[in-house]
């Protein structure tokens, strides 16, 4: 493999684990709005916590697909058609969260009012669930063809590991959201995101324990990869005690980057463990590698010339936008510091 080939596959793990830590909290702040909220005040609190952020960091998932369709055209062709009923379930839960935020708000009754906030929970819930199980049957062997072409079967979409998957996806995205709305909230909710933590992470635990037994099992990752592997198992484990830790402390920060490198080390997990493939087949001589999957030099070239212009500008904004917005939110909308 070039260079730039092992580059963009590298980047592409970087924007999706952007994507998964950015809008984490913000799938677990949706969820928490009929979990932790008790009030319509407080379910306005929860939303204006991530109200400057969440369309903003919805495009780090647009970013990763479109990068995947210019520099490994044959692995989104082949993930996207394989998975194509899966991800449209996801489409139409990011849709609907994404117009419950404005209709919600513009409501005039109490129950219009409820039923979008639903809308906003259930689109927060289903969008990492269904990513977790897309991410966790794309490690496992699928029928593929010679072309390319990836048909997966009812069992490779839904199986054991692929629920157990999504179910540690949409846990650990939702205690990102709590540890999230700890840093930018006061009262009750605050203190109530950190009851429900303290709880929460030794199920958490147990899913972890799960998750790394099925690895070993249903994939090849310790056969292909068994060091790095296990180190970044170790590494997610390591970030969910420090992450319980501060939470047991009150230590809002620990927590919070606890969270985020836990979901970091989710999608380092699937990327090592695929690479130097990009799909893996039933039948190893169809496995789909990185090598072949990839577009031309020229392309990828252009492709690191305009990302070394823009991703600064991109960074920039966002850090912008995280520092203007830093006051935590009270519950009657008014900020302090």
């Amino acid at each position: 493999m070039s260079w730039l080939q092992i580059l963009w596959f590298f980047l592409l793990f970087v924007l999706f684990s952007g994507f998964f830590v950015l809008e984490g909290f913000d799938f677990g702040v949706g969820m928490s709005t009929k979990l932790l909220a008790r009030n319509t005040s407080e379910e306005d609190q929860l939303v204006a916590t991530i109200g400057p952020h969440w369309d903003g960091n919805e495009v780090w998932l647009i970013t990763a697909g479109g990068a995947m369709f210019a520099s490994y055209p044959m692995w989104y062709a082949s993930l996207f058609s394989g998975f194509y009923i899966m991800f449209f379930i996801v489409l139409f839960g990011l849709i609907v969260r994404g117009v419950s935020f404005e209709f919600a708000a513009h409501a005039e009754t109490k129950t219009g009012r409820n039923i979008w906030r639903w809308a906003l929970a259930c689109g927060s819930l289903i969008p990492p669930f269904v990513l977790g199980m897309i991410f966790t049957a794309i490690i496992q062997p699928l029928p593929i063809t010679k072309a390319g072409n990836v048909y997966p079967t009812l069992g490779n979409q839904i199986n054991l590991l692929t629920i157990v998957g999504g179910v540690a996806v949409t846990l650990m995205m939702l205690m990102h959201g709590l540890n999230f709305i700890r840093l930018k909230t006061t009262g009750d909710l605050r203190k109530r995101a950190r009851e429900w933590n303290s709880k929460l992470y030794y199920l958490l635990y147990a899913g972890e324990v799960v998750f790394a037994v099925l690895l070993f099992f249903m994939t090849d990752f310790f056969k292909e990869r068994p060091i790095s592997t296990l180190l970044i198992l170790v590494v997610i484990v390591g970030s969910t005690v420090a992450a319980h830790i501060g939470v047991l402390k009150d230590n809002e920060v620990l927590s919070f980057v606890g969270s985020a490198i836990g979901l970091v080390g989710v999608v380092g997990v699937i990327f090592n463990g695929l690479f130097p493939r990009v799909m893996i087949g039933q039948d190893a001589a169809m496995s789909i590698l990185a090598k072949d999957a990839s577009a031309s030099p020229l392309t990828l070239t252009i492709m690191t010339i305009v990302a070394v212009i823009l991703l600064p500008i991109a960074l920039i904004y966002f850090i912008w936008s995280y520092v203007v917005f830093h006051k935590r939110v009270q519950a009657k909308g008014a900020v302090s510091e």
